[in-house]
Order: structure tokens, then C-alpha cells, then sequence
């Protein structure tokens, strides 16, 4: 629903011209279509369990595992951003966060499966979840088949709605007069800490708004049909997400 309490738009130029802004974001209108799994997703469960500490390690440590595998992918995803981005500062700050990917998220990675005793053929060549497998599906097609605007539609969404949980982990649990990173005073293990916080540091927000400036620049300027594919991408992507937590969530939840 827009603000205003009415369905929202099939189109952006309907959206812009029914909500009360001057300069409606691109990105709030295909967050808005996404509902109602956008909400399932930044409140999943198993999030809001992983931020509580009550999440169960195994759950933990099975999802963790899933997102190793697709972690090349995204990498690889991020690359043809960079190709695709029109300007040198856009591709520099793509290149900066590609650097934390494969640097600070990696080390954190295997020092996570150590602790959790992930063996390691589990994390090098595990079997895909199908959620997983249809993951790295879409982030390949959009990348191959599409151009800047189709690659950060799934992009977007995949690191917004990460950085959406993981804010709200900080806001309902850690201690804000604590000194230290974003889950200061939660008591969490390090492979709970540390992910939330990897996904709620001020770097991290300011790296999603500014992704989402990128595709709030592009978007509006896309030809409807192309506008259209873009919304099919990014609600495919919301839905993956909670496909996605879900796959790792119930094994735990049945026992």
C-alpha cells in the first residue's frame, strides 16, 4: 500500500504520481511490489532468532554453508556490475566492496566454520538447497542477460534486505550506549556477532543507500517493458530470500 492507503501502482510513472513526495525513490516503489514476502523476509524467523542468540547452531551453521556456496556467484555478479556501471566512480565503489567480500566476509567464513565444526568437503562442495540453486541461477541470467539496471536488481535487494534484518537485530537487542561495533552488549558467539555486524556498520548501510541511488538513477529512464523486467527481478530476488531462510529455518523448527 502507498501512503495514501491505495494499492500500490503496477507502474513506477503511476507510483510517482500518486505518493505523497517530491521525488519518489525507484527502489521504494519495487520494495513496495515486493511486499508482502519483502516483510516475510527482513522479519523472518530466522533472523530475528539469530539476533536473540536462540537460533540453533546447527540451523546457524547449515545456512552458512548455503551462503558460502553462492558466495562466488555474487562476486562474479558484482563484477559485471562493475563492467556495466557508466562511471568510474560507480565502478570504484563496486571494486571497494568487492574488496570486503572477498577479504574481511571470507576470513570471516572459515573462521565461523572452524567454530561451528563445519567440515571441510561440507563447505568446499556442498549439495545446493534448491533455494540456493535457483539463487545462483537468477544472479547468472540477470548478469549475462541484462544490463546495469537488470544486474542491480537482484543486487539491490539481496544486500538491502541484509542490511534491513541486521539493523533491526541491533535496534531490538544490543546496547546502544555500549562502546564497539554495532552488537555491542548482545553476548552473542562471534559467527552471530559478527554477521549482524557485518551487515549493520555504517559502511555497510551507506554502501546499500548509495547501490540504491544507482538503480533510483537508472530506473525511472527504462523503457516500461524494461522497468517491468526489473520489478520481476527484484521481487524474484525478495523471494528467494525468504526461500532461502526458510530452507536453513525448518529443518531446526522440526526437530
Amino acid at each position: 500500500m502507498t501512503a495514501n492507503g491505495t494499492a500500490v501502482p503496477g507502474t513506477y510513472a503511476e507510483y510517482a504520481a500518486v505518493v505523497d513526495e517530491a521525488d519518489p525513490r525507484f527502489t521504494d516503489w519495487l520494495r513496495e511490489r515486493a511486499d508482502p514476502a519483502w516483510t516475510d523476509a527482513v522479519a523472518h524467523p530466522f533472523t530475528r532468532e539469530l539476533g536473540a542468540g536462540t537460533l540453533p547452531e546447527a540451523a546457524f551453521a547449515e545456512y552458512l554453508v548455503q551462503d558460502y556456496a553462492f558466495v562466488n556467484d555474487l562476486v562474479g555478479v558484482f563484477g559485471y556490475a562493475v563492467g556495466q556501471a557508466p562511471e568510474m566512480a560507480a565502478k570504484r565503489s563496486l571494486v571497494e566492496f568487492l574488496d570486503t567480500i572477498t577479504d574481511d566476509e571470507d576470513d570471516y567464513f572459515e573462521r565461523s566454520f572452524n567454530a561451528l565444526e563445519v567440515p571441510e568437503p561440507r563447505h568446499r562442495d556442498p549439495e545446493l538447497a534448491e533455494p540456493t540453486a535457483a539463487f545462483i541461477d537468477l544472479l547468472g541470467r540477470a548478469a549475462r542477460e541484462g544490463g546495469y539496471a537488470e544486474t542491480l536488481a537482484v543486487l539491490v535487494p539481496a544486500e538491502w534486505i541484509y542490511e534491513r534484518w541486521a539493523v533491526a537485530a541491533v535496534e531490538a537487542h544490543a546496547d546502544p550506549a555500549a562502546d564497539g561495533p554495532p552488537s555491542a552488549g548482545t553476548d552473542l558467539p562471534f559467527y552471530y556477532a559478527e554477521w549482524i555486524d557485518l551487515h549493520a556498520t555504517e559502511g555497510f548501510r551507506a554502501f546499500v543507500d548509495w547501490l540504491r541511488g544507482q538503480l533510483d538513477i537508472v530506473g525511472p529512464e527504462l523503457s516500461p517493458r524494461r522497468q517491468a523486467r526489473v520489478e520481476s527481478l527484484f521481487r524474484r530476488t525478495v523471494d528467494l530470500e525468504v526461500a532461502f531462510f526458510d530452507s536453513a529455518y525448518e529443518p531446526a523448527e522440526d526437530g
